[in-house]
């Protein structure tokens, strides 16, 4: 069943105004190591310094965790692994287990952070090349 978009929290300008990184909106898999093991989420968007995502479990704030993706560029694609810490975690539909998590990523090597910077400049047109599909 899809979730009704119009029930999916989104950002305030409020929220715009105090992110220092510009983000682009993103729609692919996501792999998480959190301490009880590996998780499989949907990435909604993305910034040179942080993640946000969707899962079916909740994950508590400030609850460290390894973040493994595989980001769309125009050569194919590039894995990218930070580790991040969870900021925000929203439930987002009363009658299913979804959430929306928001993580701050505070370690990642210099290339994948650059990686990640470079997608969000790309001009939305630009970042239609897919992600994550399977076949």
């Amino acid at each position: 069943m899809t979730e009704d978009p119009s029930a999916i929290p989104q950002p305030t300008e409020a929220d715009a105004d105090r992110r220092q990184w510009p983000r682009a909106d993103a729609d692919w898999p996501i792999r998480l190591l959190l301490p009880e093991g590996h998780f499989e989420a949907r990435v909604r968007d993305v910034s040179r310094a942080g993640i946000c995502f969707f899962l079916d479990r909740p994950i508590p704030e400030m609850t460290s965790l390894r973040i493994d993706l595989e980001l769309p560029v125009q050569e194919g694609m590039r894995f990218v692994r930070g580790e991040a810490v969870v900021v925000r975690c929203d439930k987002i539909s009363d009658r299913l287990d979804h959430y929306e998590i928001a993580a701050f990523m505070n370690d990642m090597a210099g290339p994948d952070r650059d990686a990640l910077e470079a997608f969000v400049e790309l001009a939305p047109e630009d970042r239609t090349f897919s992600a994550g599909s399977e076949s």
